[in-house]
């Protein structure tokens, strides 16, 4: 199997391996790690000092560590829930990766250079509306404006933006837990767990510490369809067995890689790049005809020079039990009459 795998992403899955023990580079780390968290907390207490209303229920899917932990498959399945229940809801975002810096809306055919690809990913599968800004209070206000219906809110990321109140808080986790339990940069904690939220999510071996908030499972697995930017859709099984090229610019390539194995497809040739990558330089390893799969994430930008490419969307299963915790959550917002 051809493999590729770029400087930057390579630079990660190193880091990725310091963190998950306390080996002699996390504790030469250390003492960074408590000026780390020092600031932390500082900002947090300014925020928190500062926090202000978004006059609507705000739920945060969110994380504490660094990289990805599957936030955006959540805020995916959280909006789909909400819809049915017969909610409007609006999603916020920070984009990150974006070359913009000013407040605006994620189309669903948004550059992702322009709004972040996640964004971009959201506002394209859930076909709510979508805002981008750093400060996430002012992507609430525009998105009011434009969108007056909307009655609930979002924020995909932003577990540690705390000048937005939020009345539900959800931490997701990803197989890694909470590596070796120190915070960045000797360990992926962006801030000290655990902490207070609604809720604990996580794939794999749940957390330790897990803290008081109830923890759930969740499984996640790859859609029986692909689709390409042509608009055309095709069984994912129909790639079993065939010479079929494998790109993923996600935090952790090598689950997308595993997933497909899972599949029963065995892919001739594999790019890991970095998360966020651009795909401006991007280029095959196969030949054209041959097929070239990657994530729902990496088509927004993919599929602007290679429309060929299938995408794979990711689906997600959560227990009952999360869901009518969730629907109590909002339940008791609306009796309070209003937000937090």
């Amino acid at each position: 199997m051809l493999q590729t795998s770029s400087s930057n992403s390579s630079r990660q899955t190193g880091l990725r391996a310091l963190w998950r023990r306390r080996g002699l580079g996390a504790w030469l780390l250390w003492p960074f790690s408590l000026l780390y968290g020092a600031l932390q907390g500082w900002n947090a207490r300014r925020m928190r000092q500062g926090q202000q209303s978004a006059g609507l229920p705000v739920i945060v899917v969110g994380n504490v560590i660094a990289g990805g932990a599957g936030k955006t498959p959540v805020t995916q399945a959280v909006v789909a829930h909400l819809k049915a229940r017969g909610w409007r809801p609006g999603i916020i975002s920070r984009g990150y990766g974006r070359q913009t810096s000013d407040c605006r809306e994620a189309l669903a055919d948004s550059p992702a250079s322009a709004v972040g690809d996640e964004p971009a990913l959201l506002s394209r599968s859930t076909g709510v509306p979508v805002f981008v800004a750093a400060q996430r209070l002012e992507a609430v206000r525009a998105l009011r404006r434009k969108y007056p219906q909307v009655n609930v809110i979002v924020s995909d990321d932003g577990l540690q933006h705390l000048a937005l109140a939020r009345d539900v808080e959800l931490c997701v986790f990803n197989d890694e837990g909470l590596g070796n339990g120190f915070l960045l940069p000797a360990g992926p904690l962006r801030e000290p767990w655990p902490r207070p939220v609604t809720a604990t999510l996580y794939a794999g071996r749940p957390p330790e510490p897990q803290g008081q908030a109830p923890v759930f499972a969740l499984q996640r697995q790859l859609a029986a369809s692909a689709r390409n930017g042509r608009g055309e859709s095709r069984p994912l099984a129909d790639f079993a067995g065939q010479k079929v090229e494998a790109v993923a610019a996600v935090a952790r390539p090598e689950s997308f890689f595993a997933m497909l194995t899972a599949c029963g497809i065995a892919p001739t040739a594999t790019q890991a790049l970095p998360d966020h990558y651009d795909f401006e330089s991007f280029s095959r390893k196969l030949e054209k005809d041959q097929p070239l799969i990657c994530t729902e994430k990496d088509a927004v930008k993919l599929w602007r020079n290679h429309p060929e490419a299938w995408a794979v969307p990711l689906e997600l299963q959560l227990p009952q039990a999360f869901w009518e915790l969730l629907d109590a959550k909002l339940a008791a917002v609306c009796a309070r009459g209003g937000a937090a």
